[in-house]
């Protein structure tokens, strides 16, 4: 029995190793790269399962890590060589930092990466030749580094590599010529020669003393116009057959402010306009998933079968119209992380603006909670939960780990999509604003819906992550009650148009089973209900200041602190009922009073 005993305990171990080592060698990179006490404060060296670390991304099924993003961090450290047990990931962007030291090559063990980005450091050393043994490797990204030596041989036999971008670096000696092969590829900027590539453009003769030196220039000038003749020529036939082709394969040329500006980016594709025509049946109408603010949405199917959904801004021509485009675009491309949208691409002509992102096949939470079509599910307590937290997650992401921060300004049920999964992807960033963080932390735009909207940014026009927040706790009583945030027909029955008033009124009288979405029926968690509303009414506190981080919302939905926060807020709220009864009793309203009852209306949106 002892045996069998000591067999179960070594089992368990066991199968601990492997959160063990990936928890030990991202800490092993966290104090590799200097983290200040700031940064990656949730990366606790004593959790060594890091699933729920910031920037980490592992698989749902197995808990193992297939992604860390840690990019414009200021980091002024070295990449850790540990970092190589990582065997399961496939993402490392470490882009736009100061990381020194060389590129280990202990990286060459990451056999599932398939993306590579170290853009934008001072890495220095040569590119270790083990990165050829990433079989799987697709896109590999060193470009504005220090890196020195020759493009490693062992490249050429990854057959999966799609993209290469080592421009800007001082790399020297013969490119390998698999590399010309792939659909994009930089290396301009370095000192290379093109080897056996193209021998006609790269070799070169010494001058033969005596004689005339005149007819030797002759034939110099002459043999540079051939090759200016050629290289114009050979550069005009390219062109025409990229887009013969529809610009599948990009190259880059060293043209000042080019490069950078397409680097920024990223893997984005830019569709041709003909190509999102023909997948949405030319914009049917059919076809509309949905409208917004900036345009409507369609469904569209692309030559590869891939189902896509296409936002076309309709106003972009007006002002903030183009801006909203730019603006989408450069931060969906920066902001990376399981609960946010994915954008694909995009396309632009001189009449049109498109976005293209990944068809969320379960449309938003407010499809699935108000406008189900027959024979469909509704969505269930545990699914409910999910979404709340998912939701979370992403809002944190774009407040805490994205560096200028992002505020969405318009969170609700509807810009909450579900995957096939019914996993929560936070969406729709055209309203959204990047804040730099060394200017200020306000924008002074009224943008969102009514009922979402924090009571302090449609009075001042100022908003910050905290309206954000006022909006998330709205979307979670949405959760909750399967309610809008504005009903009027709640009027017929003299109850409150808002749903937050409503939820308080109902809330304080503890009818809990009124405030829960009559179709659950009774398949929910009381305290977990009860749980959800408490974390909600903290959200949407009318000050913003007592108001809690997203970072903290997450703790509370997963059990941390919430019971604490919620004594401080009831203790708050009874001295406000006080003060307002005893008003009440002092100014002895009725409904015949002289006052202006307009007059103590709220002013509307400015």
């Amino acid at each position: 029995m002892e045996l069998v005993f000591v067999a179960l305990v070594l089992a368990c171990l066991n199968s601990f190793v492997l959160p063990d080592d990936q928890g030990d060698a991202l800490n092993a990179l966290k104090l590799s790269l200097n983290a200040s006490p700031n940064q990656l404060t949730d990366w606790n060296p004593n959790l060594v399962n890091p699933c729920t670390w910031s920037n980490v991304i592992c698989n749902s099924n197995s808990n193992k890590v297939v992604s860390v993003t840690l990019s414009s961090m200021n980091f002024s450290g070295t990449l850790s060589p540990k970092l190589g047990v990582l065997k399961t990931l496939t993402t490392l962007t470490l882009k736009g930092n100061g990381i020194n030291g060389e590129i280990p090559k202990e990286f060459g063990n990451l056999t599932s990466l398939t993306s590579l980005d170290l853009t934008n450091n001072h890495l220095t050393g040569e590119i270790p030749s083990s990165l050829g043994d990433l079989k799987r490797l697709q896109y590999l990204t060193l470009s504005q580094n220090n890196l020195t030596g020759t493009i490693p041989q062992s490249l050429a036999s990854l057959s999966n590599l799609i993209s290469v971008l080592l421009d800007s670096n001082n790399l020297s000696g013969q490119i390998p010529e698999r590399l010309f092969q792939t659909e994009k590829y930089n290396l301009t900027g370095n000192r290379l020669n093109c080897g056996i590539n193209l021998p006609h453009l790269c070799e070169s003769s010494s001058d033969q003393s005596g004689g005339s030196s005149k007819p030797k220039v002759g034939i110099i000038v002459g043999i540079i116009g051939l090759i200016i003749i050629l290289l114009f020529g050979g550069l005009l036939f390219f062109v025409c057959k990229c887009r013969h082709r529809g610009y599948k394969r990009e190259v880059f040329v060293d043209v000042a402010g080019e490069v950078d500006r397409r680097i920024a980016f990223g893997q984005l594709k830019r569709f041709a306009w003909r190509e999102l025509q023909l997948a949405t049946n030319n914009f049917s109408e059919k076809s509309i998933l949905g409208q917004g603010g900036f345009g409507k949405v369609y469904k569209g199917v692309l030559a590869d079968n891939t189902k896509i959904a296409v936002k076309r801004l309709t106003d972009f021509e007006s002002p903030g119209g183009d801006a909203a485009f730019q603006r989408e675009v450069e931060m969906i491309s920066v902001a990376v992380h399981r609960n946010l949208l994915r954008l694909i691409g995009f396309c632009t002509t001189p009449t049109e603006r498109l976005l293209v992102y990944p068809l969320m096949q379960n449309l938003s939470v407010a499809n699935r909670l108000r406008d189900l079509k027959p024979g469909e599910a509704v969505l269930d307590w545990t699914t409910r939960k999910r979404v709340a937290l998912g939701a979370a997650r992403g809002l944190e992401y774009l407040h805490e780990h994205c560096n200028p921060k992002i505020i969405h300004r318009d969170v609700k049920a509807a810009n909450v999509l579900l995957d096939e999964d019914f996993e929560a992807v936070v969406g729709d960033f055209g309203l959204a604003k990047l804040v730099d963080v060394r200017k200020t932390n306000v924008t002074t735009q009224v943008r969102g819906t009514m009922g979402h909207i924090a009571p302090e940014y449609l009075s001042t026009g100022k908003s910050s992550e905290r309206t954000d927040v006022f909006g998330y706790g709205v979307m979670l009583l949405e959760l909750v009650t399967g309610q809008r945030a504005i009903d009027f027909s709640r009027l017929e029955e003299q109850d409150d148009v808002l749903l937050l008033d409503h939820v308080k009124k109902l809330e304080r009288e503890k009818r809990l089973d009124s405030i829960v979405d009559c179709n659950l029926g009774r398949n929910y968690d009381v305290q977990e209900v009860e749980m959800m509303i408490r974390v909600a009414l903290l959200c949407t506190q009318s000050s913003p200041e007592e108001r809690p981080a997203m970072s903290e919302v997450v703790r509370m939905l997963e059990g941390e602190g919430l019971a604490e926060r919620w004594e401080e807020w009831q203790h708050v709220e009874v001295n406000r009922m006080q003060e307002y009864e005893r008003l009440q009793r002092r100014f002895d309203w009725r409904e015949d009073s002289v006052c202006n009852q307009d007059a103590v209306e709220l002013s509307g949106g400015r």
